[in-house]
């Protein structure tokens, strides 16, 4: 296909085993030739190779956390922010999905980042490097494995059944068009092959701490495959789609991945739910709540993405007012004019916090109308920091796993098993209200599966807010063991209306593709549901 051949690969090396220890400087030059004899050689060219996988994969974060799987949630709105700026993938955020319009195309990219995790695994698995240097090389095969199943869980998640591609065909060009035509497999045999590279994957770091001493939580580690691999079995114990079915082992395979973490000494809870985005230094970042993020640093490597989450001065200031219904005039978030706002969330989702849960101030500034009604509100968890030359930085790490998210998927687990739903619940939300903390009053009490299942998304939509889980949330959670996913109902809606109509358009679960890659594979077929254009859909 299009995106698998095209492919220009640039990737880094000369990395030291400095890798493992510091995520704090990633001086990266490129591979001129992947294929070369003289590369794959030592164990420093691997580690290299593998820190420049960890610097791609920062590249596309805002494609993967957010557009994939937040921004069709039903959280955020579209067309004219409450400044009056143009807010952008109305699309997308609107679920105005066909085969002509398809939000993403090139199957969001993703192939481009799976081709550096099958290149590695092609050439040091089973060679001689790995058998002189079993530990290091055995480290970074967990490591490879553990990421190539991200990327395809992602892609399944959004997709459904694709194709599978788990080696790289073109080393020195001797290969023809049609010998890179993949067709789409079926959704079991995705999510098999998922469940196969995290078993390969963690097998690999079978002697490895979930994180090593001296490693940093921004690199994949046994405790970032133990995560997704918890993550992969909930899925696939809850969310049936074509051939692929639960499995009577699936939820207790969940369960026992995540008590893994649960009951690590290296994870907890941080006393106060902001500190977790800290950004002020790389301890700060480096906290125990933390399994693993992407790391953004000052001087190295920033998220810009993030400008898109707040307004500019002109936009804002001497337009909008305080609670109090005093004009804002002051630059009182000290964003230093650096925004644009082209991504706003909801009122209703703020005003679903109680108004003693730190986390409403932690996550989102409101502002008002002169009236005092409310006008709307700006994502500010995590911003970075204004530096000593009073330039704002957008250099907060990119959460991708951390502890809350944990309790919370075990809170799902014991909810499918009928056990103690509030235990988890209660642990995340005793940390929301801290000091003003009171069971009697805030706690949550297990009641009926849905009531449950409600409980734990309303617990999740206010912690994991721009996190990248709110789209696949309730594409994953039902409204019964058995029932529809909650991207039906009402009652997880904050637009007054379901996320998708069940009765039309159960088909956008999963996303179309694109013409453009349909016609360059004539093996694949579009996403069942989707006005084929010519291309013959998929029979799942």
């Amino acid at each position: 296909m299009k995106t698998i051949k095209s492919i220009i690969f640039s990737c880094a090396v000369l990395a030291t085993s400095a890798f493992f220890t510091s995520c704090d400087k990633l001086d990266l030059a490129p591979i001129d030739n992947y294929a070369s004899g003289n590369f794959w050689n030592t164990v420093p060219q691997v580690q290299g190779y593998m820190y420049g996988m960890h610097t791609r994969m920062r590249d596309i974060n805002f494609t993967r956390n957010f557009l994939l799987g937040e921004a069709r949630g039903g959280t955020n709105k579209s067309g004219t922010s409450s400044v009056s700026t143009s807010l952008d993938y109305d699309r997308i955020k609107e679920n105005n999905l066909d085969a002509s319009n398809t939000g993403v195309s090139g199957w969001a990219g993703l192939y481009g980042y799976i081709f550096d995790s099958n290149l590695m695994i092609q050439k040091v698995e089973g060679s001689e490097l790995q058998k002189n240097n079993k530990a290091a090389i055995d480290y970074a095969l967990g490591q490879a494995y553990g990421i190539r199943a991200m990327y395809y869980f992602y892609l399944y998640r959004t997709f459904g059944g694709v194709p599978l591609v788990d080696k790289v065909k073109v080393m020195d060009g001797q290969v023809s068009p049609a010998d890179l035509y993949t067709p789409r497999s079926t959704p079991k045999q995705t999510m098999d092959f998922i469940k196969a590279d995290l078993k390969k994957s963690l097998d690999y770091f079978a002697s490895s701490d979930l994180i090593p001493t001296g490693t940093n939580r921004c690199t994949w580690s046994k405790a970032a495959s133990t995560m997704l691999a918890a993550e992969v079995y909930l899925w696939s114990a809850k969310v049936s789609l074509g051939d692929q079915v639960p499995a009577a082992s699936d939820l207790d395979a969940a369960e026992g991945y995540l008590n893994t973490i649960l009951n690590s000494s290296s994870f907890g809870m941080l006393p106060s739910f902001s500190s977790v985005f800290d950004a002020t230094s790389t301890a700060t970042k480096e906290n125990k709540e933390i399994i693993f993020s992407l790391r953004y640093l000052e001087g190295e490597y920033t998220n810009g993405n993030i400008a898109n989450f707040v307004p500019a001065n002109a936009n804002f200031l001497g337009s909008v007012y305080d609670g109090s219904g005093n004009l804002i005039s002051a630059d009182v978030l000290n964003l230093k004019n650096t925004g644009l706002l082209r991504h706003e969330y909801v009122p209703t989702l703020w005003q679903a916090y109680d108004a003693n849960d730190t986390r409403r101030g932690a996550t989102f500034f409101d502002f008002y109308n002169k009236d005092k009604s409310l006008k709307g509100v700006i994502w500010i968890k995590s911003l970075g920091y204004v530096n000593s030359s009073n330039v704002r930085i957008y250099c907060g790490d990119q959460v991708v796993y951390r502890y809350a998210d944990a309790l919370l998927l075990m809170a799902e687990v014991q909810n499918m098993k009928d056990g103690d739903v509030a235990k988890y619940i209660n642990q995340v939300r005793a940390r929301a209200y801290n000091s003003k903390w009171d069971p009697a009053v805030y706690g949550y009490t297990n009641s009926d599966f849905k009531t449950n299942e409600l409980a734990i998304l309303h617990e999740r939509d206010l912690e994991f807010v721009n996190e990248g889980t709110r789209w696949f949330d309730v594409c994953r959670m039902k409204d019964a063991k058995n029932g529809k996913p909650l991207a039906f109902s009402s009652e997880a809606a904050y637009k007054g209306k379901p996320i998708l109509d069940y009765t039309t358009e159960k088909h956008k679960l999963l996303w179309p593709i694109d013409i453009t890659t349909l016609n360059s594979d004539p093996t694949l077929k579009q996403t069942p549901g989707y006005t084929d254009l010519g291309q013959e859909t998929e029979n799942w």
